[in-house]
This record gives C-alpha cells, sequence and structure tokens, in this order.
C-alpha cells in the first residue's frame, strides 16, 4: 500500500495551476473536465503518478471559495535550500506565512506558504532532518482569520 494522492477543493483552478506549477515547480500530470458534474479533476506533482504521491485539486465550477475548516492542517514538501526556495517563491508572487527557521522546541528548519485558496504548504529542509529523522517536528500555524 502507499499514499496516492491528497485531495483539495479550490475555488479558481486556473489561479492553483499557476502557484503549484510556476510558484512551486509541480507538472500538470493530468486534467479531466466532467460536464455532467460541473467539476475540473487536475493532478500536479514532481512527478509521475505510478511513483510519486501528487495532489488533486478539484475544482467545482460553481463554487468560487470554501471555508478551510480547522480539521485541515497543511501539506510538506521537502527542499534542499529552504532560504532560496523561499526567496524563489516570493519572487514569483507566492505568500511565504512563516519565514525560514528552526521550528519551535526542535531543530528542524521550516518555512510556511500559503496558496491562493489559503492552503498551508509546509516547507521543510532536507538536510535539517538527516540528523534525526524520526523526531517528529512540525508545527502547524493557528489560523488566525
Amino acid at each position: 500500500m502507499r499514499i496516492l494522492h491528497t485531495m483539495i477543493r479550490v475555488g479558481n483552478l486556473e489561479k492553483s495551476l499557476d502557484f503549484y506549477c510556476n510558484v512551486l515547480g509541480m507538472k500538470l500530470l493530468r486534467k479531466k473536465d466532467y460536464p455532467g458534474g460541473r467539476f475540473t479533476l487536475a493532478f500536479v506533482g514532481y512527478g509521475d503518478e505510478a511513483n510519486n504521491t501528487v495532489i488533486e485539486l478539484t475544482h467545482n465550477w460553481d463554487t468560487n471559495s470554501y471555508n478551510l475548516g480547522d480539521g485541515f492542517g497543511h501539506i510538506a514538501i521537502g527542499v534542499d535550500d529552504i532560504y532560496a526556495t523561499c526567496e524563489q517563491i516570493r519572487g514569483k508572487g507566492g505568500k511565504i506565512t512563516r519565514e525560514p527557521g528552526p521550528m519551535k522546541h526542535g531543530s528542524t528548519v521550516i518555512a510556511f506558504v500559503e496558496d491562493p485558496d489559503g492552503y498551508k504548504i509546509e516547507l521543510i529542509q532536507l538536510s535539517s532532518r538527516e540528523n534525526n529523522p524520526q523526531q517528529e517536528e512540525t508545527e502547524t500555524p493557528v489560523a488566525s482569520v
């Protein structure tokens, strides 16, 4: 068994595809409209679905926004250079909601960015996890809105 994908609902598919593909550097793997159900599914990721976990962006044509609720935390992406990654994201118009630095009560270097719908994406400096990969060092920012 393995995890295939995580699905999130998005209000504006084109803005979301721009963010995940152009800002975060993922590739659009496939996209299909379902006119009978009035929705579109788009799958994005860093590699093919056969070998990688991907994100399914679900766009319901008649819904422009969603209440994210308080149950969802974040999507995590491992990066080699968190500082350079944040600068690249910022340079492409991405919103950094937590600047890179060690997490509270730990040593893992993390940052958070936000997608156009408000979903949080945690960036984790991979080299900072190599010293203690089994230590659970993630934090979920508390929504202030």
